[in-house]
């Protein structure tokens, strides 16, 4: 299969700038379809959710066709799927949910290597509810989060494990499968954000053996929102605290509000995108994206390595980005120099990769560089080796 890097970038309006976009893992740009799904929604007739007037089954459709899509994306349930503002939002509201049935005694675990939003929504849910907090630490020399480092912190206590899919900082990617099976045989459930992974990866639920799965559209070329992937029998068993008069249905007791509808025509535009990257060829929409996901791994894959050869040709530049398994993601930091004023040079050179933590404090720390972090470089769709080219020289000429 063929990855046509050209058809694709042609679809991008931000690349008309001449910018060479490397900073993917914070958010993704936009591609033509999906500003226009967008626009269409907007346009068309609109109100809240019925089936009486147009207005009203234009709304119920968009969130039908939202669900579908994300399902397919996700190898979930299309009734599994709750739509939120953010992976943040939708962190915070289940943990508040989850621990209505934690105890004093019942333990957390989260680990060293997540972004924030993963650790402090169920530090803070585990102190309210009198609960034990419990960390997993990651190995700083390789960035391997492992599952024995997931081992050694369950107990029959254990009530909720959150672990990320990869890691926004160094693009780690922990062994979920065999995570989950050690957290279920604990008793325990399992919450994954998949927000960074989701970008880079065909994600089954199922197999990961997550019971609850989180991504945000606006990483993987959609718009900014937030979804989370579960069983429905699973959602049915937890109560949420809602409005008297919003419905008790799932998953829409998780919906607070009335959905932001242009944003859901955003993301299904956004799945369908993604499903067409592999090419033209039948099968359904998540075939289609089996196909896309395996291109674009190629591709990254290869501009990965060209990053990568071209660092360690420079002097003083050491990268964290070191695990096995992992996304074409790299942080470095650059001996002697500031990262912030290399962002700031390659942002002269309408190169966008920036510096700092990026919400991922605890990693890191973990990995000696405090709240400073270092400079990261990630790839998305539309990267080519031009902009990688761009990359390099840019930190070549500011290491002079």
């Amino acid at each position: 299969m063929t990855y046509d890097i050209g058809a694709v970038r042609a679809q991008f309006p931000a690349l008309a700038t001449g910018t060479a976009f490397f900073d993917g893992p914070g958010g993704t740009q936009t591609p033509r379809p999906v500003i226009d799904a967008m626009a269409d929604a907007l346009a068309a007739p609109l109100s809240n959710r019925g089936r009486v007037t147009a207005a009203e089954r234009n709304a119920e459709t968009l969130v039908h066709e939202a669900r579908l899509a994300l399902a397919d994306l996700l190898g979930a349930e299309p009734s599994g799927i709750v739509l939120g503002r953010s992976a943040t939002q939708l962190a915070y509201d289940f943990s508040r949910t989850l621990a209505k049935s934690w105890s004093p005694g019942d333990e957390v675990v989260v680990t060293r290597l997540d972004h924030d939003s993963n650790v402090r929504p169920w530090t803070q849910a585990a102190t309210q509810a009198g609960a034990e907090v419990r960390w997993a630490e990651f190995d700083p020399a390789n960035g391997e989060l492992t599952a024995e480092d997931i081992r050694a912190v369950l107990s029959a206590r254990t009530r909720l494990v959150a672990v990320t899919g990869a890691s926004n900082l160094i693009g780690t990617r922990p062994p979920l499968p065999e995570i989950a099976r050690l957290v279920h045989e604990a008793g325990a459930l399992l919450y994954v954000d998949g927000v960074h992974l989701t970008a880079h990866s065909l994600v089954d639920v199922e197999q990961l053996g997550a019971d609850f799965f989180v991504c945000s559209p606006y990483k993987f070329l959609g718009p900014h929102m937030g979804v989370l992937a579960a069983r429905p029998g699973l959602l049915e068993t937890l109560n949420p605290d809602k409005l008297l008069a919003s419905t008790d249905d799932v998953p829409e007791r998780f919906e607070y509000g009335t959905l932001p509808y242009e944003l859901l025509a955003g993301a299904r535009a956004a799945v369908d995108f993604l499903a067409a990257l592999g090419g033209p060829d039948g099968g359904d929409r998540r075939e289609r994206l089996a196909a896309s996901f395996a291109a674009l791994g190629e591709h990254e894959d290869l501009l990965l390595g060209r990053i990568e050869d071209g660092l360690a040709s420079l002097p003083g530049v050491t990268t964290y980005s070191r695990a096995a398994a992992r996304t074409p993601t790299v942080l470095l930091t650059l001996d002697g120099r500031n990262t912030p004023d290399a962002h700031r040079h390659l942002a002269e050179r309408r190169v966008n990769a920036p510096a700092g933590s990026f919400y991922a404090v605890e990693a890191s720390r973990r990995l000696g560089l405090g709240h400073e972090g270092g400079l990261r470089v990630g790839l998305a769709p539309y990267n080519d080796a031009g902009d990688v080219d761009r990359l390099l020289e840019g930190l070549a000429d500011f290491l002079l």
